[in-house]
């Protein structure tokens, strides 16, 4: 039984779809409006979540060729063989997409049900299928899966955008190029090996870390525009850290490239993830 929740853990990426789920709930918490009932807050988080999982499921479906060729991926469930790779997979991720999508629409709003489905649409068929073989823009078109989390989040309070959640998705999106690409730095032989065109892979480590820098400057600007629009002190506080700390990671590695700089990129971007969000929900619920 723990073999086969490790497996499936796996192939559901729900690590990641745990942390989507949470920008879901972080734009829920900075939206202004009427109070939510919190079986509403629970479905938008859990619908959030399948149809992640279910995206991260699709996304190892398609990519077990990739995936076999990548020292990182080899031991994936679908490489190896711990899960039978057929068809009823299929069904069952599009029934929890489905799922997912249709719940929302029935509990909350058209609005939000349709930013649950563009999310892992965006993910599993705009980025997996549609670019990610073919061009380098693959993960910065495929990061507005995270933005559609949040608005998703947001919508479940009012279906009309505010301008304080709109503006925590343009961070999600500024986010991911940089906390991919350092991984694609630190995985560069992988990624060559597989073909993959991912922007170190296209024009080096030493020009995608400063390409990467400039990315967590513009980030690091755009994580203040919240403040802009109605976030207190405490988010500020969160923004401040994060983004320092995050920056001050991304120069080491435009200084000095190498796999170690580019791995302590990857977890300073996570940490500042993780800071901005918390910090936007304490924020939310004891400040305003």
């Amino acid at each position: 039984m723990g073999a086969l929740t490790t497996q499936l853990l796996n192939v559901f990426k729900l690590r990641i779809g745990v942390v989507i789920a949470f920008t879901a709930l972080t734009g829920l918490a900075l939206t202004p409006g009427p109070h939510v009932p919190a079986w509403k807050i629970a479905l938008i988080g859990l619908a959030v979540l399948l149809s992640a999982a279910a995206a991260g499921a699709f996304n190892q479906y398609i990519e077990r060729d990739l995936d076999l060729k990548m020292a990182r991926t080899q031991r994936r469930p679908f490489v190896t063989g711990a899960m039978a790779h057929g068809p009823a997979w299929l069904w069952l991720i599009g029934a929890m997409v489905a799922g997912s999508t249709l719940a929302a629409a029935w509990a909350i709003n058209v609005v939000a049900a349709l930013y649950v489905f563009l999310g892992a649409f965006f993910y599993a068929v705009v980025y997996t299928v549609w670019l990610k073989r073919r061009t380098w823009l693959n993960i910065v078109v495929g990061g507005l899966a995270g933005s559609f989390a949040v608005l998703a989040g947001a919508a479940t309070v009012a279906p009309q955008l505010d301008p304080l959640p709109l503006s925590l998705a343009f961070v999600l999106f500024l986010w991911t190029p940089p906390h991919f690409w350092s991984l694609a730095i630190a995985y560069h032989d992988d990624y060559t090996a597989a073909g993959v065109p991912m922007l170190p892979v296209v024009i080096g480590k030493a020009a995608a870390a400063r390409v990467i820098l400039g990315n967590t400057v513009l980030l690091v600007a755009a994580s203040l525009l919240p403040v802009w629009f109605g976030a207190g002190p405490v988010y500020l506080a969160g923004a401040l850290i994060g983004g320092a700390y995050f920056l001050a990671k991304s120069i080491r590695l435009a200084i000095e490239p190498s796999r170690a700089n580019a791995m302590v990129n990857f977890h300073a971007s996570l940490l500042q993830l993780t800071l901005l969000l918390t910090a936007a929900i304490v924020d939310a619920a004891w400040w305003r």
